[in-house]
């Protein structure tokens, strides 16, 4: 995984526009992008403790700027947690620090990975590629944002059928061919 930040702001920018906006996984992230609400936040860290911090900085930020200005979140790790085990260990850990700070309820964490893998699924099933991301990825939500989203789209199990519906119709090939186009995308940005 390359280390360098800007490649890895310009791959998971290109990332959110073919995969999550492009192919409607979700349906709400559309306008916090187009209007520059969302924060690519580049970890530096190296090492768990690190991270962790950054993490906890990423956290009160989001929750002292105004959603006007900021509405989410995504600390991309570039550098680290290349094992998805040891991402899902470190993610256990980032949900213990919302609790530590109160923040339970008031921002949730959505976990990505380019390694994803749903429990019960088999690494190769194309579903999975619903989580799938360039670097290892914690998207810091606001709770008040998901309930604006949820009532302005209906009901969010309709919405994780229809995101493995589009990757099945996909399937394999499609998002090899995806993931090409996010990296060509990057690359020439």
């Amino acid at each position: 995984m390359p280390a360098d930040a800007g490649a890895a702001e310009a791959r998971t920018r290109a990332w959110v526009e073919h995969s999550v906006i492009g192919l409607g996984l979700c349906p709400f992230a559309r306008a916090p992008q187009r209007q520059g609400r969302v924060r690519y936040a580049i970890s530096a860290a190296d090492a768990p403790q690190a991270l962790l911090d950054e993490l906890l900085d990423e956290l009160r930020r989001l929750v002292t700027t105004p959603a006007e200005e900021l509405e989410t979140t995504l600390l991309v790790i570039p550098r680290m947690l290349a094992d998805f085990d040891e991402f899902q260990d470190f993610t256990a850990a980032a949900e213990s620090a919302l609790q530590a700070l109160g923040l339970e309820g008031v921002v949730q964490l959505a976990s990505f990975h380019p390694d994803f893998r749903f429990e019960g699924t088999a690494a190769d099933d194309v579903t999975n590629a619903t989580n799938r991301s360039p670097f290892p990825t914690l998207h810091l939500l606001r709770e008040e944002s998901i309930e604006r989203a949820v009532d302005a789209h209906g009901d969010p199990d309709r919405i994780v059928e229809a995101n493995l519906a589009t990757l099945r119709a996909l399937g394999p090939a499609g998002w090899e061919a995806l993931q090409k186009a996010w990296c060509d995308d990057a690359a020439g940005a």
